[in-house]
């Protein structure tokens, strides 16, 4: 699984003009999965996440996570994140997981965020997808496991 975190005040997903998920300060989770992954990817990167500590403490360093902020968390699964482009200049996608194995990863990931105790909300899985953000710091992470 791959994902990039972004710390955000706010971002949003929106489907043919109708948003379909909104979070205030938290992470947009732009969510890639492999064909190798299963469970325990899925689990090791929901902890990492919920316990990764990018935000500010009372002094300002990056001291504090989303567990200890009570921050929301915005999963968008993004297949693109396996693109391949070594070869031509039109990506290719074979290394992403098949859509009837990511669907089912991308929602039991969200699920153990929600465990964790982090509010979470998806994105529309297949859809064309608008995704806004204010990118806090900014602060962008890329994430593999």
């Amino acid at each position: 699984m791959r994902a990039v975190i972004q710390r955000v005040s706010s971002s949003s997903v929106s489907v043919a003009g109708r948003q379909v998920a909104g979070i205030g300060e938290g992470f947009l989770i732009l969510l890639g999965v492999g064909p190798q992954d299963g469970e325990e990817q899925a689990r090791q990167l929901s902890r990492k996440i919920a316990m990764l500590r990018v935000f500010g403490d009372a002094e300002g360093k990056m001291n504090l996570s989303l567990k200890d902020t009570g921050g929301e968390a915005l999963v968008v699964s993004q297949f693109t994140l396996y693109a391949d482009t070594r070869k031509g200049n039109r990506p290719a996608f074979t290394d992403a997981a098949p859509p009837d194995l990511a669907r089912p990863l991308v929602e039991r990931f969200a699920d153990l965020l929600r465990a964790e105790g982090i509010p979470t909300h998806t994105g529309e899985f297949g859809a064309h997808m608008q995704v806004a953000l204010v990118n806090d710091g900014p602060v962008t992470i890329l994430l593999e496991m």
